[in-house]
């Protein structure tokens, strides 16, 4: 019998269980592609949720039964609200429980911000993504911009690569 996923818009309850949902995933998913010593100042900058985006109602959970699957959405604005572009809208906080990693939990969550995002006007779809979810984005038809890095504390530097998807 096929797992019954249920996607539904995140709310402010799912606060605590989406920061440790960050947490358990990025610290397993993302050591393969970043050295512990990026990890340690990178992850509780990313590893948090942001709750003005779960209140937008554009950020969504997957769920089977009361087991958080993994969350995404999408948002008008650019990652840290600086500025809106008419018809361009912005990847938001992708992340699946790393024990339930490919099994389709995140294809599901980007098929439905995709579908979410046209519905609204938007026209393309940008994304940061880790190392790691840059092969992923690829296989749902992104294409690579570029690449660049953010800074965290200390100076470290986190790579991630700039993505596109034409709606």
């Amino acid at each position: 019998m096929a797992e019954q996923i249920t996607i539904r818009p995140a709310t402010r309850q799912d606060i605590s269980r989406l920061d440790d949902l960050y947490r358990r995933s990025y610290a397993r998913l993302l050591a393969a592609d970043y050295p512990p010593s990026t990890l340690v100042f990178a992850l509780p900058a990313i590893a948090r949720a942001q709750p003005e985006l779960i209140a937008s109602g554009l950020y969504f959970v997957a769920e089977s039964g009361t087991a958080l699957l993994g969350a995404g959405g999408w948002s008008q604005a650019m990652p840290g609200g600086a500025g809106r572009v008419p018809g361009v809208g912005y990847v938001r906080h992708l992340a699946t429980d790393p024990d339930a990693a490919r099994r389709g939990i995140g294809t599901r969550l980007m098929t439905h911000v995709i579908r979410d995002a046209r519905g609204a006007g938007i026209r393309v779809l940008h994304c940061k993504s880790t190392l790691t979810a840059t092969p992923f984005y690829k296989s749902l038809g992104f294409r690579s911009i570029g690449d660049s890095a953010m800074t965290f504390g200390g100076g470290v530097a986190f790579p991630f690569t700039l993505l596109s998807l034409p709606l």
